[in-house]
């Protein structure tokens, strides 16, 4: 333990460090450092159910007093340290934007590359910096050199976007889509690997895997999916616009051939700034969405040609990754698997009530949804907002018909409190 609390004291001095040389720094920032130090002889376990650190870390955010958010799953706010890195980035562009923008903070995009490609277990020329899941993942959808009659399969749960891409490909180049329905919540991880596995033929090349399927939080063994497809010579997909920076994982440990994923999410950088992983071998063949210079053929930097983009966003990206660091990543998913089970449990004794989440840390983690019958998810998520004023989502989507709720860092457990009373009046009636 000793020795736990000495490492970790020793990362937070680093990244004190850091964060004292940027001219960005929050005054609320100081304190929360002192917090994290006092906390640092807790293990994950203990610091997960310690309100005390998770009402101090709420205090980063500039989040609503009167309006509980429990959307985290569409965009997450930033914490003010990244909000104020942003406005002091922009601020300076606006000074002289083709210098500042392009000769001075665009300096800073291969060390951010560096600080993307550490938090995500790869090589520097495997990482490029885009906006969002949608355009990484269609960069390589579009990107693939795909045949009339060649195989991909995926799911009818996928994230509509990528499902639109790939149903715009077959009717472009007569590519085959190969579907497969999942059941929430699923406890048996062997049932979906099979579930694939049934799916794969000899003209499959590519397995569309959604990490973690957004709607209700099912976590998928995205790496058993992947061992029996390069068993079978198929290349995989991953989409990890929801599992990036929510669970402990490394993209090595996926030994997936491309991914992508939003950093607006979990990782709580700033709005559009996302990040895309090509396998270094994979990247020659791979066209990208929009023009590059023959002489990036294979570089990974050709899929970042994307004219003028928001240069102050893209480089705050390096703030949210301090403080999602700050944090850590393990303490980070013991407490959001800790909320979510808090209010699922409670809700799931009552009547009329259907859970379509699982309670299990392997298999789910913060998303989860749910069901009350006779209410549709549409007018059932427009009464949370309009008598509890309680932000959540309405999910209709193939199988699946409920309420998705995804709490973050900064939910306490009051507003969750208020949460299970609202579902229970509700459930009443």
């Amino acid at each position: 333990m000793k020795k736990n609390r000495r490492h970790f004291l020793q990362k937070i001095s680093s990244l004190t460090g850091a964060i004292a040389l940027s001219p960005i720094i929050s005054n609320a920032q100081i304190p929360f450092e002192k917090t994290i130090e006092d906390k640092a002889h807790l293990s994950a376990e203990e610091c997960a159910v310690d309100d005390e650190f998770w009402y101090q870390v709420r205090q980063q955010y500039t989040i609503s007093s009167n309006i509980i958010n429990l959307n985290s799953g569409g965009v997450s706010p930033q914490p003010k340290v990244v909000q104020d890195a942003v406005v002091r980035y922009n601020q300076l562009s606006n000074e002289i934007p083709s210098y500042y923008m392009w000769r001075v903070l665009d300096q800073g995009k291969e060390p951010l590359r560096k600080k993307l490609a550490e938090l995500a277990g790869c090589s520097t020329e495997e990482i490029a910096i885009n906006r969002n899941t949608s355009e990484a993942l269609e960069t390589i959808i579009f990107g693939l050199p795909l045949e009339a009659g060649d195989e991909v399969v995926l799911t009818e749960q996928d994230y509509p976007n990528m499902l639109h891409a790939w149903r715009q490909r077959a009717k472009r180049d007569g590519i085959v889509l190969k579907f497969i329905s999942l059941k929430f919540p699923t406890e048996d991880q062997n049932d979906i690997v099979q579930q694939y596995v049934n799916a794969f033929t000899d003209k499959t090349k590519v397995a569309h895997v959604t990490h973690m399927i957004n709607w209700v939080g099912q976590i998928l063994p995205a790496r058993a999916i992947a061992d029996e497809a390069h068993k079978r010579g198929i290349e995989v997909i991953v989409d990890a616009a929801h599992s990036f920076a929510h669970i402990d994982f490394k993209i090595s440990d996926l030994d997936c051939d491309y991914l992508g994923t939003s950093l607006h999410k979990w990782l709580c950088a700033p709005f559009g700034t996302g990040m895309l992983y090509i396998k270094k071998e994979k990247i020659k063949k791979i066209y990208p969405l929009f023009g590059a210079q023959e002489k990036l053929v294979n570089n990974i930097r050709k899929f970042e040609s994307l004219g003028t983009r928001s240069i102050g966003a893209e480089q705050a990206i390096g703030q949210a990754i301090d403080f999602h660091n700050m944090i850590g990543i393990e303490r980070k998913q013991k407490r959001l698997q800790y909320i979510k089970n808090y209010w699922a449990k409670e809700v799931s004794k009552l009547e009329n009530i259907t859970l379509l989440t699982s309670l299990d840390p392997k298999n789910a983690c913060a998303i989860a949804a749910f069901s009350i019958k006779g209410k549709k998810p549409e007018k059932l998520s427009g009464l949370f907002f309009k008598k509890y004023k309680i932000h959540v989502v309405p999910i209709r989507i193939g199988n699946v018909f409920g309420v998705r709720v995804s709490p973050n860092v900064f939910t306490i457990k009051s507003e969750l409190d208020q949460f299970i009373e609202a579902v229970k009046e509700i459930a009443k009636t």
